[in-house]
């Protein structure tokens, strides 16, 4: 008997511009996992040498996400993420870029298993979202295996 199972890793990204407490926008954009991304699963499911994904850029970069791309074109900031989710085939990223972290116009996002350098494992990139220096802006990004 032979069995044939396709998996496909999908994604989607929040991303809400506050003021405080004040929400001023939100948008939501599908995301790319990458070569690089799906090879770090393989290698977590085969030997567990891996390091897990801990962190989330973002940037200003403007080339259209590539399954080939390793970093983002053109990083502003990258912080550690404040949470991982697990839910059944979804995993849950969650970062906060606070007032005075990556201001300036930023239009594309990874998440990435290192503070500097690393495996990308998404990179996504939407319409620009200008943040001001005393704005924040929370992404949660959902990766599902389907």
């Amino acid at each position: 008997m032979n069995f044939k199972s396709n998996i496909i890793m999908t994604g989607e990204l929040t991303v809400k511009k506050l003021v405080g407490d004040e929400l001023i926008s939100e948008i939501h954009i599908p995301n790319l996992v990458v070569a690089a991304g799906k090879a770090h699963i393989a290698k977590r499911i085969g030997t567990n040498t891996e390091d897990i994904m801990t962190h989330m850029g973002v940037g200003s970069g403007l080339a259209v996400s590539a399954a080939s791309d390793l970093t983002l074109a053109t990083q502003l900031d990258r912080v550690e993420l404040t949470s991982a989710t697990i839910n059944a085939a979804s995993v849950t990223y969650t970062a906060v870029f606070l007032p005075g972290i990556a201001s300036g116009a930023i239009t594309e996002a990874g998440i990435f298993n290192n503070s500097v350098g690393g495996t990308m494992l998404c990179r996504t990139t939407f319409p620009v979202i200008t943040k001001g220096a005393g704005e924040t802006v929370a992404i949660s990004w959902t990766v599902t295996v389907g």
